[in-house]
């Protein structure tokens, strides 16, 4: 059986989400990016049984996991 999120943004935590990454504006990019990502793929993430319905839910439960990360290179 399938266990939805039905908490909003709640899950996963923002809290959770800053340990993994290091800036709120940094996980607001790697989210987007990877959400768009799932949207091309028709739904396939990387983790077995998400508990987000929408794409941006299931990639932040993505990088909670240490499933996917992005490197940013450095201003000059």
């Amino acid at each position: 059986m399938s266990r939805k999120n039905n908490d909003g943004m709640r899950y996963p935590s923002i809290d959770a989400l800053l340990e993994k990454v290091d800036s709120k504006y940094k996980l607001a990019i790697i989210a987007a990016e990877r959400a768009h990502v799932i949207e091309e793929e028709d739904g396939w993430t990387a983790i077995d049984d998400p508990k987000c319905v929408k794409p941006i839910g299931e990639a932040l439960e993505e990088i909670l996991e240490d499933k996917i990360s992005m490197t940013f290179k450095p201003l000059k």
